[in-house]
């Protein structure tokens, strides 16, 4: 699914754009690193779905800042697991359902979180990704529910929108869901066809299943 890669990358990135302005307070020569643990669904959960690991890959988020004459480098090391699904639309088949689990480091300084994406709604997180990817547009909320994930209750968010794959443009649905584990944010989405709206209980069986650390 050609929008896989965008939009895990654009997640990685995305949450730490906001955090010059406090991370920047910082001084020191040696850059400053925050690493996340990696996260990913339980082996058999995804297998069941008929989903297919990719591997866990770092993104890493880089930037420097100049406070009083000096320059400091913050690192990021963000962790992506990406799961995919063939599925056939009678018209084509390819992998369409995806899945992605985002593990992104707080950064706490000074017992201060961060990193933005704490305080970022689900509907926050897909307005961006439609703003930032051209592939995925007239997104609309759903519905929502609650389900728990490592022990904590978490909303997950369903959006319907339009998806652009191989030069075909696709009903799609989108699901969102984010918490903290430890010193991580967690962030998953589900991504299908409406055509196979039955998809959902493997999205929603697979967000259930998340591991942090993997």
């Amino acid at each position: 699914m050609k929008s896989r890669r965008t939009i895990a990358a654009f997640l990685a990135v995305a949450v730490l754009v906001s955090t010059s302005g406090c991370v920047g307070v910082l001084t020191g020569e040696d850059p400053l690193t925050f690493s996340a643990d990696a996260a990913a669904v339980e082996e058999s959960v995804a297998s069941n779905a008929g989903y297919e690991s990719n591997g866990t890959r770092t993104m890493d988020v880089n930037r420097t800042f100049e406070v009083a004459g000096q320059e400091r480098t913050v690192v990021a090391e963000n962790r992506v697991t990406t799961y995919e699904k063939s599925m056939d639309l009678v018209v084509f088949e390819a992998k369409l359902g995806v899945f992605t689990v985002i593990s992104t480091p707080a950064v706490e300084v000074a017992g201060q979180t961060m990193n933005p994406i704490g305080d970022y709604s689900n509907a926050r997180l897909v307005e961006l990704m439609q703003n930032r990817y051209s592939g995925l547009s007239d997104v609309r909320q759903v519905s929502s529910q609650t389900i728990t994930v490592q022990g904590t209750e978490t909303e997950v968010t369903k959006f319907a929108g339009k998806a652009n794959v191989d030069g075909r443009e696709i009903d799609v649905y989108v699901h969102v869901t984010k918490y903290r584990d430890g010193e991580d944010f967690v962030v998953a989405t589900g991504i299908y066809p409406q055509q196979l709206d039955g998809e959902e209980q493997n999205v929603i069986s697979m967000m259930r299943a998340i591991q942090h650390p993997a």
